[in-house]
């Protein structure tokens, strides 16, 4: 676009009761070199994590399950999801945030993670920028049951998988979650149980 400037930004805060939610009121030069004013909904969560554990041995995948209220609301009947294991970022560090989320959700203790890329995942309406990783397990780096922070009310369940079997819930429905998608496209398209 030879425009799409902004200007006389101004923000109201709608709601921080969970994170927080603006509504932001702002010019936008459109393409004719005209001006219009547009607001729109900001719903700012923070930034986060995700990552897909694996194992090359046995060829498969450390998922989680658990209940998610909005998509309960928006017609999944048991409003249970199938998901990589991610959380929100603490201080900003998404490697140091995603080894903990690890440990607190799954029991395991991992020492090496490789970011492989970022994303907007909402950018509609959501500000979160998402830091995607995959990180090797092996069954020694168990220290724990997992289940998420007692503190945060998550009641994690723990799935381990063959990756074959976890394409097949991505390709029937039972994976539903798009971080979860996205990271096992990922391993998919770069062949990482292949190697």
């Amino acid at each position: 676009m030879k425009y799409g400037k902004v200007k006389n930004i101004k923000t109201e805060l709608l709601s921080d009761n969970w994170y927080t939610l603006n509504k932001v009121t702002f010019d936008y030069q459109r393409e004719d070199g005209s001006w219009e004013e547009q607001s729109r909904e900001c719903y700012d969560r923070g930034n986060g994590a995700a990552i897909l554990l694996y194992n090359l041995d046995k060829k498969t995948v450390v998922l989680t399950r658990q209940f998610r209220m909005p998509t309960y609301v928006n017609g999944n009947e048991d409003g249970f999801m199938v998901e990589v294991c991610a959380g929100v970022l603490e201080k900003g560090n998404a490697e140091e945030t995603i080894k903990m989320e690890v440990e607190e959700e799954t029991g395991y203790q991992i020492d090496n993670v490789v970011k492989v890329f970022e994303s907007y995942m909402s950018p509609g309406s959501v500000t979160e920028i998402l830091h995607f990783f995959i990180g090797e397990y092996q069954p020694n780096m168990k220290i724990g049951a997992g289940g998420g922070a007692e503190d945060e009310t998550e009641n994690i369940e723990v799935i381990e998988l063959p990756f074959v079997e976890a394409l097949k819930w991505m390709a029937t429905g039972k994976i539903k979650d798009g971080k979860t998608i996205m990271l096992l496209q990922w391993a998919q398209i770069h062949q990482l149980f292949n190697k």
